[in-house]
């Protein structure tokens, strides 16, 4: 195996850069860092990543078009953090420095996102293995702004919408660590002080006089249900402002694909269920359908069950229709003189075959 992206630590740190060959020992090391994963490349085979065919130059080198570059990503997590951990501190001028940097690398993803309309969102592409409140920040933001573009949001209106993201828990800095760390469930009365994170979030970004009024107000409602009855003012739908409404859908996606202490993440496809299981209760349903149409469902690399019994790994995804990617049938699964890979969206004779899971025994 080849490796085919860059891989950083939990520092930001270039661990291994792609086209190194992966041996056993690098295997070890690897997971000894806690990555869960890579990416590879087959000799002789084009690379994909976050569901996009990347483009092969005459040089024989790649042309990466994720969401939004890993640099930008570390960029982004590093400001955010600086700025929580200011605030945490009462540091005003190094949260005034901060606020400034997440203001500039928000434009940054903005331009980065906008100039890539068809990208599709491989939620794994956004995952690290540690320090989630940040990077849950980030990763918010960048699903946000992904469907304001989609929404065609002017500038100005992906600007609020990604700064309301990228802030939305700041207000946790302010709720008592032994209620915000606690692992096991928390008592009603606990759940009642982690409700007031988005009151206290707004509260502190309103006193700041630097962020536009639906952004606090998108801080202040990222909580508020479809069906009113969210937190923490009970809002009917017409009452709340898109930029919550995306945020709400964005927050509770990323939230429910990490890892986290009491339970396992949900795959997309779970992920994705669930929002379309909520749509017109908790989440608006046309956010919900804007959402669902650039997010990555079977992201490449899952191994999928398909309705006619066989079994095949996802090698692209298609923006056209992310339900119907292209898959590489097992060796033990295509039939004789049969074609082993699948085009479930351009070939008309696969018309009636679907995806219908994940198959988590591999």
């Amino acid at each position: 195996m080849v490796l085919a992206k860059d891989l950083y630590g939990d520092r930001n740190n270039l661990l291994l850069v792609s086209g190194t060959v992966i041996t056993e020992a690098l295997i070890d090391g690897i997971k000894r860092v806690g990555c869960g994963g890579v990416y590879v490349r087959e000799p002789g085979k084009e690379i994909w990543d976050a569901g996009i065919k990347t483009e092969r130059k005459k040089d024989n080198k790649s042309v990466k078009q994720g969401v939004i570059s890993t640099k930008l990503k570390d960029n982004a997590v590093d400001a955010i953090k600086k700025y929580f951990i200011a605030v945490s501190n009462g540091d005003t001028l190094m949260a005034e420095f901060s606020f400034y940097a997440i203001k500039s690398v928000l434009d940054d993803i903005i331009n980065e996102i906008s100039s890539n309309k068809s990208a599709l969102v491989n939620i794994a592409d956004l995952k690290v293995f540690d320090e989630y409140t940040y990077n849950h920040s980030v990763n918010v933001a960048v699903l946000a702004i992904m469907v304001g573009v989609t929404a065609k949001m002017s500038r100005n209106g992906l600007y609020r919408l990604g700064m309301g993201a990228i802030l939305h828990d700041i207000g946790k800095i302010f709720v008592p660590k032994e209620v915000l760390n606690k692992i096991e469930p928390l008592t009603p009365e606990e759940l009642e002080i982690m409700k007031k994170h988005s009151q206290y979030g707004s509260y502190y970004l309103k006193k700041q006089n630097a962020l536009p009024s639906e952004s606090i107000f998108a801080v202040l409602t990222h909580h508020e249900r479809y069906d009113s009855k969210g937190y923490p003012l009970g809002l009917p739908p017409d009452k709340q402002i898109i930029e919550g409404k995306i945020i709400s859908v964005c927050d509770n996606y990323d939230a429910i694909t990490s890892d986290r202490p009491y339970r396992q993440a949900f795959s997309p496809s779970e992920a994705i269920e669930h929002l379309m299981g909520n749509s017109g209760m908790m989440f608006d349903p046309d956010v919900v359908n804007l959402f669902r149409k650039k997010v990555v469902l079977y992201p490449v690399g899952t191994v999928v069950r398909l309705s006619n019994g066989r079994k095949g790994t996802v090698v692209e995804n298609s923006p056209a229709n992310i339900m119907r990617p292209k898959i590489r049938l097992h060796t033990d699964q295509a039939g004789s003189g049969e074609e082993n890979i699948y085009d479930l969206y351009n070939d008309p004779a696969l018309y009636n075959v679907t995806v219908i899971g994940i198959d988590k025994d591999r």
